[in-house]
């Protein structure tokens, strides 16, 4: 079927679409029906249907005689050391661990928080949650002692599964005193805690702490564990607006079956491919693409514990891919920036042999088309952008290239996945009209797999979410659909400016700014400017090598806005930095720079990757006459 013809089916008749997608899942007990609309706009997907998650991402395939099969690849550069894990032998190991779990009285519905590095005993952590109902919250190893402290509170887990460091790039960071910390800020106290002791630094164990080996020894191997098909199989913490985090909920039978439909319609893999996100289990990219989705669907996947560059240079992501014959490859724009900003002419990328590669995936920002066709014409492959959040789980809109794969518009994630009715609606909530910009929304029910409610706070899922367009999910985003059908993410909303009674995205501006030969990466903020309300100003990070005098960048990007976009947009104002604030999953942080060149008060993002960043561009806005105090 074509991707119109698909789009068609599921509109036509969501119900019967759904229901056989749902048919490629192992059920205990399937499901009488899809949706289950009662408590709109609290809907639910496959809720009376009884299922694992975990026999459906190992043991099944153990069943159907591919236990021999790679499940799990490990490739860690900041260690020296890889590892593979057959689904035989994942299989055992999660059914160890889970059974361990059970022993220390863990069961269906109480928590487990998950704190660890990118190792594979990461995802055994996880699948064994699901092996016994049990459900998991992941935070990113690493994570601060306070924002760690403040999960521990939200999810009350019985047990914590830690490790005692992880590696970033050449640190080391150790992991057990900033558990510790947290756990004794903490008001809720896990019950136990069990520690994967790695070689690279070891810890002391104390009395409520378990050895990860020494804690599975004479306990029973665990059966896998039907579950209801609207129990939560995870909560993932994300930041709010508010400084709060959110704890999205995921249930286990919606789950499964978008996990299990994205990986040959979106990415198009069949089982036994190589498929690698090069991502976080901290991240819901990480949740969706490493650990759940290549599984349920019988891929094989890769852990990789390194950096996109540094460890040791900028050819390490085309090494993997050679090395383990990676089909599809899956990471976020940011990424690739870097490993341009180091390699720009891919003298790298030309030591390795790439046969198997078929195309590569980006997603978590929007994606350059500077950088899109960087990596296009190096390559030869179709680069895929494709958009989502981490509270959908999966694509809003992507490309289907296991259906059909569409003609790519630079800038364009290109089209609504089945499940998606997404429209762009004024500030009235009214529709608009195609090409014009305004917010991004998506008509409810949201598809399988999305988050049906916030963990414990139904209220804050329906102010954060549902209250400001009725009958609409509210994505945050502001973008426009073209005549074609096609969408376009522009900025977050609050990344929309208004210059002297203009609405300018400054998505298309970065677009502009990117464009520039020199420029490695770049963002733009809005500015408070007494005569036209706001003002658009450039932040430019420029290639390696680049020797030209910064002042002249910044007059040719100046011109080249002027001359794209048009005088409306009023961009005069540009600086070039070393580098940009981030979050660890690479998201630039446009809210906090504009308070800080704003002179208002912000709240540092748990998730910054490095808080130094923002001294030095405090200082940089002072050169421009902002960031006064």
């Amino acid at each position: 079927m074509s991707y119109a013809n698909t789009y068609a089916a599921w509109r036509n008749d969501p119900e019967a679409f759904w229901m056989g997608a749902a048919q490629q899942i192992a059920w205990d007990r399937a499901p009488t029906k899809a949706l289950f609309a009662e408590n709109a706009p609290m809907y639910e997907w496959f809720s009376d249907g009884l299922v694992n998650t975990c026999y459906n991402a190992v043991d099944r395939h153990v069943d159907a005689g591919r236990g021999d099969q790679p499940a799990i690849i490990y490739d860690s550069p900041v260690t020296g050391s890889q590892r593979t894990l057959t689904y035989s032998q994942l299989r055992d190991e999660v059914a160890g661990f889970a059974g361990g779990l059970a022993a220390q009285g863990v069961g269906k519905g109480d928590r487990v928080l998950i704190y660890m590095p990118m190792v594979a005993e990461a995802i055994v952590a996880m699948l064994a949650c699901g092996r016994i109902g049990a459900i998991h919250s992941v935070v990113f190893g690493g994570f601060a002692a306070h924002e760690l402290a403040v999960r521990i509170d939200d999810a009350q887990p019985k047990c914590i599964v830690a490790a005692s460091c992880g590696i970033e790039g050449s640190k080391t960071i150790a992991y057990k005193p900033l558990l510790d910390t947290a756990i004794d800020s903490a008001t809720h106290k896990p019950e136990t805690c069990v520690i994967l002791q790695r070689e690279q630094l070891s810890c002391d164990l104390g009395p409520r702490d378990l050895d990860w080996h020494a804690f599975q020894q004479g306990t029973q191997p665990a059966a896998c564990l039907p579950v209801e098909g609207n129990h939560p199989a995870y909560i993932l913490y994300t930041s709010g607006t508010t400084g709060a985090p959110k704890g999205v909920v995921r249930h286990t039978g919606g789950h499964l079956v978008a996990m299990n439909w994205t990986m040959k319609n979106v990415y198009d893999v069949e089982p036994g491919d190589v498929f690698w996100a090069a991502s976080d289990v901290g991240w819901v990219v990480g949740h969706s693409y490493i650990c759940y989705a290549p599984l349920i669907h019988g891929n094989t996947t890769i852990v990789f514990e390194g950096k996109p560059v540094g460890t040791p240079d900028a050819g390490t992501f085309w090494r993997v891919m050679s090395e383990h014959k990676v089909k599809v490859f899956f990471t976020a724009p940011t990424a690739f920036r870097a490993v341009k900003r180091e390699d720009p002419e891919g003298k790298l990328f030309a030591n390795y042999d790439l046969p198997h590669l078929k195309s590569i995936f980006l997603a978590g920002e929007r994606a350059d088309p500077d950088t899109i066709k960087w990596l296009g014409n190096m390559t030869g492959l179709p680069v895929i952008d494709h958009w989502w959040q981490t509270e959908t789980g999966y694509a809003i809109a992507g490309n289907p290239m296991g259906i059909e794969p569409l003609p790519v518009k630079i800038g364009s994630p290109t089209v609504p996945m089945p499940g998606y009715d997404v429209q762009i609606l004024d500030d009235g909530g009214h529709p608009l009209p195609a090409g014009e910009l305004g917010a991004i929304t998506i008509k409810l029910p949201l598809p399988p797999g999305c988050l049906p409610t916030l963990w414990n706070a139904e209220d804050r899922f329906k102010s954060s979410y549902l209250e400001a367009f009725p009958g609409y999910y509210e994505t945050g985003d502001a973008g426009m659909i073209d005549e074609d059908g096609y969408v376009y993410i522009m900025a977050r909303t609050d990344d929309v400016i208004n210059v002297a009674g203009h609405r300018l995205s400054t998505g298309a501006m970065e677009e502009v700014l990117a464009a520039h030969k020199d420029v490695a990466e770049c963002a733009v903020i809005g500015v408070n400017d007494a005569l036209k309300g706001q003002l658009p100003l450039g932040f430019l990070c420029l290639n390696a090598g680049v020797d030209r005098d910064p002042s002249e960048i910044v007059a040719d990007v100046i011109a080249d806005v002027r001359g794209q976009i048009g005088p409306v947009a009023a961009f005069k104002l540009a600086v070039v930095v070393d580098r940009l604030p981030k979050t660890r999953s690479g998201k630039i942080l446009r809210g906090v720079m504009a308070k800080i060149a704003d002179s208002a008060p912000y709240k540092e993002p748990a998730t910054i990757d490095d808080p130094a960043i923002l001294d030095e561009i405090r200082a940089a806005l002072q050169t421009l006459g902002y960031a006064k105090s």
